[in-house]
């Protein structure tokens, strides 16, 4: 058997109706991904986003909720799984030529961040 990688996944934080695109918001869920709790929050004060700094808050909150619910020491903590779904759109109605209304689709997203704490190097 090889030395694997076991972790425990156990605090979440979970962002709903995010303004945000759910391309734009991979772009910066794919960076952080499986980083560190210190990196997830450091690279994206870096990066020229409007969607980095929600993206920080939710790092924020499952790191408080782990330490929290768990008792796990945030300097431990990394981002095990996240990832972006679409969700419901806002609609808007623009006016048009006589008297029609030209349907507007805002694009939301819901966010799912799940941090984890590394058991092999306890």
């Amino acid at each position: 058997m090889k030395n694997e990688n076991k972790s425990r996944v156990g605090a979440q934080a979970l962002g709903r109706k995010i303004r945000v695109s759910v391309t734009k918001m991979r772009r910066i869920i794919d960076r952080i991904r499986n980083c560190s709790y210190e990196e997830a929050l450091v690279s994206p004060e870096f990066m020229p986003y409007k969607a980095c700094y929600l993206v920080s808050q939710l790092v924020l909150s499952a790191a408080a909720n782990a330490s929290t619910n768990f008792g796990w020491n945030k300097s431990d903590l990394f981002i095990g799984e996240a990832w972006v779904d679409n969700s419901t759109y806002l609609r808007r109605f623009r006016p048009r030529a006589q008297g029609r209304g030209y349907p507007i689709k805002r694009p939301t997203c819901k966010v799912t961040i799940k941090s984890s704490i590394n058991l092999v190097e306890k």
